[in-house]
């Protein structure tokens, strides 16, 4: 099942206003696998993350051409709606953004908005099993009534990939998900990627090489808006064909 390609995106272009942010761009992103996107800061991973779940729509001076298909349907269509594209593609932020509620509405809230679950036993199980895979379950059963924003930064950012699961996505995009988090919270989001993979295909973005290299499989290195290098990970790593990847990866830039 591995290489079934789960989104497919050819010659794709951003222009934010004059600026050429990303430039012709063809990456696949595969089933049930952790992708990578690694890079120098400002390189265009983030922006190209962004245009997977068409969260650059929000920005009125951004242009995108080129093809984005998930499963085969252009994500792009006028017959898609943005809403529902992003319950199917979860996104978890850099730093955690857990909503005013309680924990317990923070995961409830896509469930409920989607109309997902029939009635209360569902959602709490909903919930229970997002919590649980989110590994965070054991430390919030007991309070689930208190807000999310109560949590340390580490519990708020396993409550956001909880809350993003709780819709059933396809697809989990993820924006430097650890890089505000302790080695001890981070070390649990990296164990917790490679078991979400079992039921998603996963799009991390990092700028962290030794993170990219222990959680994914596939690896594309950006720089200056090109996408660089895109293959297996342990290729990537070992036996870059592109020099500006060497560079990179042995730290003479970045």
């Amino acid at each position: 099942m591995t290489d079934t390609v789960k989104i497919s995106t050819k010659n794709v272009d951003v222009f934010y206003g004059e600026n050429h942010a990303i430039k012709d761009v063809s990456v696949d992103i595969l089933k049930n696998t952790v992708t990578a996107f690694i890079g120098p800061s400002g390189c265009g991973k983030s922006t190209f993350l962004r245009c997977l779940n068409r969260m650059n729509d929000t920005i009125d001076s951004c242009k995108i051409t080129g093809d984005l298909l998930m499963d085969g349907e252009d994500i792009y269509a006028k017959s898609v709606d943005p809403v529902q594209l992003r319950a199917k593609v979860g996104m978890v932020f850099q730093k955690p953004n857990p909503f005013p509620k309680s924990i317990f509405d923070n995961v409830a809230y896509g469930p409920r908005i989607h109309g997902l679950v029939g009635n209360k036993t569902d959602l709490e199980e909903v919930v229970e099993t997002s919590l649980r895979r989110a590994a965070i379950w054991k430390e919030v059963k007991d309070r689930l009534d208190a807000p999310g924003t109560s949590l340390s930064g580490g519990q708020q950012q396993r409550l956001c990939i909880a809350r993003a699961i709780a819709t059933a996505p396809e697809v989990l995009l993820m924006d430097e998900p650890a890089s505000s988090l302790d080695p001890i919270a981070t070390a649990q989001i990296e164990e917790l990627i490679d078991e979400l993979r079992n039921n998603y295909s996963v799009v991390i973005v990092t700028h962290s090489m030794q993170q990219a290299a222990r959680v994914s499989q596939k690896t594309a290195f950006f720089h200056m808006g090109d996408m660089v290098e895109y293959g297996d990970t342990t290729a990537i790593f070992t036996n870059p064909v592109d020099q500006r990847t060497q560079d990179y990866i042995t730290g003479r830039f970045g």
